[in-house]
């Protein structure tokens, strides 16, 4: 009877050990697995977000290209608008300057003077503008529908005695599309100073000076 159960016992420390060491193992094999699933879920975020991230440049730089190759079209465009302009105001042409100025033109100048399309044509034709030459370069454009608004630098060469003046600057013109074509309904100018900035110093005197109670001189 004791080797029976010396051999039931045996048996059981047997099936115990295989269900601990199967235990152990099944553990080990759920924690590999565990670590390949984590590993791998970690790889799929890094390549989604990776991937993500590639598309998004790609989509901002064919924006910018897209913005670009329409920005160029306007730039031209508006760029032969200020030429035919200026050229008109060169010739001293009342029909091509009136061509591009829309009835509710205004101008302001670079001195503050207000003008109307009318005033303008009247100085074209009678020559008191006294231009001799207009440039006009055109560096940005933005549209908003039938309104746009061209930014750029001008050099605008008037007759004087004795020598002629020279003024440069930048310019603003808005312009609205008119039955397909761009006509300008406000202008101006700001003048950019030349060369250096010279700045008088003057020396302070005994009346524009200072004074400390204390410390004056007596």
């Amino acid at each position: 009877m004791s080797g029976v159960r010396d051999a039931f016992d045996d048996i059981s420390r047997y099936s115990m050990a295989v269900i601990l060491t199967a235990i152990v193992g099944f553990r080990r094999l759920s924690e590999t697995e565990m670590n390949q699933r984590h590993c791998l879920c970690c790889c799929v975020f890094l390549l989604v977000v990776g991937t993500s991230g590639f598309a998004q440049t790609l989509n901002s730089m064919r924006d910018a290209r897209a913005s670009s190759a329409l920005a160029s079209p306007a730039l031209h465009g508006f760029q032969t608008i200020e030429d035919t302009w200026s050229d008109a105001v060169n010739r001293h042409d009342q029909y091509g300057v009136e061509l591009v100025l829309s009835p509710q033109f205004v101008d302001v100048s670079s001195d503050g003077n207000i003008t109307t399309r009318n005033q303008q044509l009247a100085l074209v034709v009678t020559g008191e503008d006294k231009v001799l030459r207009l440039e006009r370069h055109v560096i940005t454009v933005r549209l908003l529908d039938d309104i746009a608004v061209a930014n750029g630098t001008y050099s605008l060469l008037r007759k004087n005695e004795p020598v002629h003046a020279e003024e440069k600057g930048v310019f603003t013109h808005v312009f609205e599309r008119h039955v397909g074509r761009w006509i300008c309904i406000n202008a101006q100018r700001t003048i950019v100073p030349q060369g250096p900035v010279r700045r008088s110093r003057k020396r302070a005197t005994d009346e524009t000076s200072l004074h400390f109670p204390l410390f004056s001189r007596r």
